[in-house]
């Protein structure tokens, strides 16, 4: 049935549902229109708090609602398929948090219900959308490193709380599924491949996730990427890109959260002499243009630029990571 406004409900009232609202609110022809809690109180006060006109207490009241013909997902990791697929069976279009899934078998799952029932799904990893990312990917295939050879990527926090969702393996906590996955991402996004080996090391708390993790994953024509990522980092964020070839690297101060202010790449080595250089961009939101970005592809029924299974294949190499953590695990 043709759209022709995206009327969203946002299953869950975290954090980050605060940064996209206002994309949500300022794209054309989208608008917030319910919040669904499985606290009826903590869902009445969130809305009320925000201007969202319709707080329910049930997820399950949201995705039958027909006043909702989109569902943002912002729920714990291991929630997120049974949701999506519920919504893509009520015929909502869905945007969920990363990770898609909390594994590849699920990521399947969700993917194959949207097909199943004429959809778009997407995962918001949202700095996919922002210029720095179009600029850097450019400057790799245009020869500006050189040859491709090796990226490196980091993300990490610190968490405070001990009953944080993020430390719950039942909730599909964990930090490679958490920030990590931003890292594969992006080194599956600049080598336009996937890997073909994994090897990791983690530190596991009490619950069972990785708490601290370090991978490598080994991409055709013999790229490496190293990630790293951790909930123990003594700061409020650490995030990092280093991408690295025959002729130089270009380093990425902000990768994953970058903001809206305007932002520096920095290239260095690119000639004999060793010389560096700034390439700056102008700032933008990459929530409003993610948002932006699907909105049009489900109002004008056109390809996603990042469908299901670019996440599948996401996940399939989270898992490989996670698998190899694990063999390596000491008893």
């Amino acid at each position: 049935m043709p759209v022709d406004k995206l009327r969203w409900g946002i299953l869950g009232t975290g954090r980050i549902v605060d940064l996209l609202l206002p994309a949500f609110r300022g794209v054309a022809h989208s608008r917030v229109v319910a919040v669904a809690s499985r606290d009826p109180e903590r869902a009445r006060t969130w809305a009320a708090e925000r201007g969202v006109p319709v707080a329910l207490g049930s997820y399950e009241e949201l995705v039958a609602s027909n006043e909702v013909n989109a569902v943002y997902i912002a729920l714990p990791n291991a929630l997120h398929r049974e949701w999506a697929v519920r919504a893509a069976q009520a015929g909502k279009h869905v945007l969920c948090e990363k990770p898609l899934a909390v594994n590849a078998t699920e990521a399947r799952q969700m993917a194959a219900a949207a097909e199943a029932h004429g959809v778009k799904l997407m995962e918001a990893f949202m700095y996919r959308f922002h210029p720095q990312i179009a600029r850097v990917r450019q400057l790799v295939a245009d020869g500006a490193i050189g040859e491709l050879k090796q990226i490196r990527a980091s993300f990490g926090f610190s968490i405070r709380r001990a009953d944080d969702i993020r430390l719950s393996r039942e909730l599909g906590g964990g930090a490679l599924l958490d920030v990590g996955c931003y890292c594969v991402n992006v080194a599956r996004l600049l080598t336009g491949a996937e890997p073909t080996a994994a090897a990791a090391r983690a530190v596991w708390g009490p619950s069972g996730v990785d708490e601290s993790f370090a991978g490598v994953l080994e991409f055709p024509r013999g790229v490496l990427a190293v990630i790293d990522c951790s909930f123990h980092i003594g700061a409020s964020l650490q995030q990092w890109l280093s991408i690295s070839g025959t002729q130089g690297r270009i380093i990425v101060t902000h990768p994953f959260r970058v903001g809206e202010e305007p932002v520096t790449l920095q290239l260095d080595n690119l000639d004999a002499m060793g010389r560096a250089e700034s390439v700056q961009l102008p700032g933008a939101s990459e929530y409003w243009l993610m948002v932006q970005h699907f909105t049009d592809a489900v109002l004008d029924d056109r390809p996603l630029d990042y469908p299901p299974q670019d996440s599948v294949a996401n996940m399939q190499a989270i898992d490989a990571l996670l698998a190899a953590a694990l063999s390596a695990r000491t008893p």
